[in-house]
């Protein structure tokens, strides 16, 4: 009698089997407790800011060039560990980047002088920028096609929480004990993530696509029995072809336009988000709060990105990740405009917590949507050069808004508005839609 042939599977396929379960959830805090750790290292700055200008006779350069060092490393960062990770794997850079960035951000608050907390922002940066786009490939990985958009919107709100915990401690610590303590306690949690990060394993997906299989099959049996919904012990996995790919190839079809316009979106928006936010405090103080009192409109304004991450994440499920993120970059870059030109203070503070909102929830439809545009041998290298014209127009932004805010608050909010606009304009045309679609593997192979 004949024995059955073992059943053959695409590892989409696998991973749809498996399911969203147990494993994914747990995944998901580990690495979602790593972004708040590192939206802390980012905007803790622009929190310390006014009390460090004050502490050292700071000038509006110095603090715009203390702003631009965290970013100027994530470039680095983004660049060195988004590109190692798509050729050793993506467990290193999950495990290193984290304890970079919380290290060093430990180390900022022992800062002797101004030279040598510029330096450890930017090392801060280096480990900042790896984490983004290395975290973002390895959970899209683990994700069934149904439920992918979804939860990659649910991590990228953790960045939410991260922000709102630095902008509750900077109310509670700042002006009463200082900037010192906030970088040395906002450093903490990434240290603690740091040792849990080592007990995850590596992409299933990665280790297919590098020819792998039998280490991926394992894995993938690891996770299905974690969720419940265990595999066929004699499956096999379809290893997809391995051609050498390249930087370069996210400048060939089919993947030249995508790439061309999330470049210009991941640089609009962070110039629109960092060149407001940076400034943030010292804008309130500038309308005559208290630093005290800045801090509490600063946290309100934080809780506002909370309920903007879960509407953009119901949202790309619904009207698809394109429509949701242009729809939202250009209502950001509208309230953004509105709060240039309010003249009450809660016509101030509405159009601020509106700008927040929506905001934040276009980063979330944009990270959903970037790990899905590109296959599995260039996502990281694509995520890791997308998210680099971030890190451009973050060093740039602190430098331009003290300048144009040294000329005109309004013309400076105005600048940042239209970089939002523009970013949704180009969101609206990018060529495909990813909702719904399998994640592909190798270069040049199309849904």
């Amino acid at each position: 009698m004949a024995t059955a042939a073992p059943a053959t599977w695409t590892f989409e396929e696998a991973i749809d089997r498996v399911g969203l379960g147990r494993f994914q959830y747990k995944l998901m805090a580990i690495c979602g407790a790593g972004w708040a750790a590192d939206a802390m290292e980012v905007l803790l700055i622009s929190f310390a800011l006014p009390a460090i200008r004050q502490e050292w006779k700071l000038t509006t350069a110095q603090a715009g060039l203390l702003g631009t060092a965290i970013f100027l490393g994530m470039l680095a960062g983004a660049w060195f560990w988004g590109t190692l990770s798509d050729r050793i794997g993506r467990k290193l850079g999950f495990i290193l980047t984290v304890l970079i960035d919380s290290g060093f951000g430990l180390l900022s608050a022992f800062s002797p002088n101004f030279a040598t907390l510029v330096l450890l922002r930017a090392l801060t940066g280096f480990g900042v920028g790896g984490t983004l786009p290395v975290d973002y490939a390895i959970f899209a990985e683990y994700l069934p096609r149904k439920q992918r958009g979804r939860y990659l919107v649910y991590l990228e709100a953790f960045w939410a929480l991260g922000a709102l915990v630095a902008a509750g401690l900077a109310w509670l610590i700042v002006p009463r004990v200082g900037w010192r303590p906030l970088l040395a306690i906002s450093a903490l949690p990434g240290l603690i993530v740091f040792w849990i990060r080592r007990y995850v394993p590596e992409s299933p997906r990665f280790l297919l696509v590098h020819g792998r299989e039998e280490e991926a099959r394992a894995i993938l049996r690891q996770v299905a029995r974690e969720n419940g919904a265990p595999l066929p012990e004699d499956i096999r996995l379809v290893v997809p072809p391995v051609p050498q790919v390249s930087v370069g190839d996210l400048w060939r079809r089919p993947y030249t336009r995508t790439t061309a316009l999330l470049w210009l979106i991941w640089f609009g928006i962070s110039l629109g988000y960092y060149g407001v936010f940076t400034w943030l405090p010292s804008l309130f103080v500038q309308r005559g709060m208290t630093f005290l009192r800045s801090y509490e409109y600063i946290f309100i304004l934080t809780l506002a990105q909370l309920p903007g991450y879960f509407s953009a994440a119901y949202l790309v499920e619904r009207l698809g990740r394109r429509m949701t993120l242009g729809l939202y970059l250009i209502a950001s870059g509208i309230f953004t405009y509105l709060f240039a030109v309010a003249v009450s203070l809660p016509a101030y503070v509405a159009a601020a917590i509106w700008m927040s909102f929506f905001a934040l929830g276009a980063w979330g439809a944009l990270y959903a949507y970037t790990p899905e545009a590109y296959p599995t041998q260039l996502r990281t290298t694509g995520m890791g050069a997308a998210s680099g014209m971030t890190r451009i127009a973050g060093a740039l932004a602190p430098t331009l808004g003290g300048y144009l805010l040294g000329v005109s608050m309004p013309l400076a909010l105005t600048v940042f508005a239209a970089a939002y606009v523009l970013s949704g304009l180009a969101a609206l045309s990018l060529p495909y839609e990813t909702k719904g679609q399998p994640l592909a593997d190798v270069v040049g192979e199309l849904r």
